[in-house]
């Protein structure tokens, strides 16, 4: 149903929207995350933060930033080599020639612009667009606005805030979310049995 492609765990999300507001979303993706240098011209060890490991192999230039969620402050680089070296990715970038500068990047974050993102297909959408959407059930009841995304391993779970049944877990699993659609600002689901809270007396 959606990509990891930001981030990625949340902290890669930077435009969170308030009740009833889809989020505009960041024109950057978090694909990896600096570990340390390897070898002493440059090259930096990563650890992927995304579904499209291979793809390291086809960026022409990358982003570096110590917080995700300032943009401005992001450091443009041209790669000059990816390698895979066991799970992980090494990198050498231009600007970057020796082991103390590489150093300097110690647990920056790798993003790439939005243009650059792997495609999504038909029924795919960003994490980030997900934030703010309004979550209402096949019968017409509206739950709240999604808040949070959890990553649990097994499947994402969309924490849903400010409805009549205060705080719902949603599981992002095919029987219960029916669809996604950013451009209207929905999200709609289908209960399980004991799924919903009860409302309160």
């Amino acid at each position: 149903m959606m990509t990891d492609e930001p981030g990625n765990d949340t902290s890669g999300m930077s435009d969170m929207s308030g009740p009833g507001e889809t989020a505009p979303g960041p024109q950057f993706l978090v694909i990896a995350r600096v570990m340390r240098p390897h070898g002493i011209r440059g090259e930096m060890r990563l650890q992927l933060l995304t579904a499209f490991p291979e793809r390291m192999r086809d960026l022409d230039q990358i982003f570096l930033g110590k917080n995700p969620e300032e943009p401005s402050e992001f450091v443009s680089h041209t790669v000059m080599a990816a390698r895979r070296d066991r799970g992980y990715w090494l990198v050498r970038l231009e600007g970057i020639e020796d082991r103390e500068t590489a150093s300097s990047y110690r647990g920056w974050y790798v993003l790439v612009s939005l243009a650059d993102a792997v495609p999504l297909e038909p029924d795919e959408v960003y994490l980030f667009q997900v934030i703010g959407l309004e979550v209402v059930t096949e019968d017409g009841e509206s739950l709240g606005h999604v808040a949070e995304i959890i990553e649990t391993g097994a499947n994402d779970v969309y924490i849903v805030r400010g409805g009549p049944r205060g705080e719902v877990m949603i599981p992002a699993i095919d029987d219960v979310v029916r669809s996604i659609r950013p451009e209207t600002g929905k999200m709609t689901i289908r209960p399980l049995p004991g799924l919903l809270p009860d409302r309160p007396a």
